[in-house]
């Protein structure tokens, strides 16, 4: 898999947001995946790394 650049500017803002999920991150194989609901196949998605938070 490339390496891909991180854009970590402050602030994003989007219109017509269907809704949002909040998920973990899970190791698959040598990468990473987050899974999300089957409804959401074939749609465009932004995935958006938070900062460090505590539990």
């Amino acid at each position: 898999m490339k390496k891909m650049h991180i854009n970590n500017t402050t602030e994003l803002k989007l219109k017509n947001i269907s809704g949002f999920i909040k998920k973990k991150v899970t190791a698959f194989g040598t990468g990473a995946k987050v899974d999300c609901p089957k409804e959401f196949l074939g749609r465009e998605v932004y995935l958006i790394i938070l900062e460090n938070e505590n539990p």
